[in-house]
């Protein structure tokens, strides 16, 4: 099992539990933060890519908040292999998993907890100040997804809320796959694993005739 931190548009269940395909019965959520790091948008893009702040420190003219410099998301537990298959088709050759250090804020709780048909149940709009260094929680080890290259980034922060509220319904629900070319080029991708199982199947019971 993996532990992951999403920061863009898989912070969103429904878009999550459509990019996995599975129902998430599996997972356990939880709102954390990752410090040192900054979110930025992504050119000609509704989504949001990562790097560290002394990388993100270049697009600004000058120093940024504490708030500004740390990212929060979501934190899910309990991702198979499978999962994160499709979480790296998904991610492209754009990003990077690598593996950081962040602080949950709450406890573990199962997806079914979170309302997916109210958007704003499960990631306060306006979440509390962060803590003092000093009264974080413990942190823990997670993979989260970095931007490679810099340069497709905006000198812009990215909002989740305004994600919500604009674009998320592109990437979920019957229409995305034909509106959504990421959405789009996972089917193909789960449509080509189909049908290379099944060749591979045929070709078992053949041997095995």
């Amino acid at each position: 099992m993996v532990s992951a931190f999403f920061y863009g548009t898989l912070m969103h269940p429904k878009i999550l539990l459509t990019v996995i395909d599975n129902n998430g019965s599996h997972l356990r959520l939880t709102p954390a933060v990752l410090l040192n790091y900054t979110r930025h948008k992504v050119k000609n893009q509704v989504y949001p890519g990562i790097v560290p702040y002394k990388r993100g420190r270049e697009l600004f003219i000058r120093e940024l908040e504490q708030e500004e410099r740390s990212v929060r998301g979501m934190l899910v537990t309990g991702l198979t292999e499978e999962d994160i298959e499709c979480l790296d088709q998904f991610e492209g050759d754009e990003y990077e998993r690598i593996t950081v250090d962040l602080y949950p804020f709450g406890d573990l709780l199962e997806v079914s907890h979170y309302s997916i048909d109210d958007d704003k149940t499960y990631l306060p709009s306006k979440p509390p100040p962060l803590p003092s260094h000093a009264d974080l929680p413990t942190s823990m080890q997670a993979d989260t997804y970095v931007m490679v290259d810099i340069k497709r980034l905006e000198p812009e922060l990215w909002s989740f809320e305004d994600f919500v509220r604009n674009n998320a319904w592109k990437w979920h629900g019957q229409e995305a796959s034909r509106t959504n070319p990421d959405i789009a080029e996972i089917e193909r991708g789960r449509t080509r694993s189909e049908s290379a199982k099944l060749l591979s199947q045929k070709l078992e019971i053949g041997r095995q005739c």
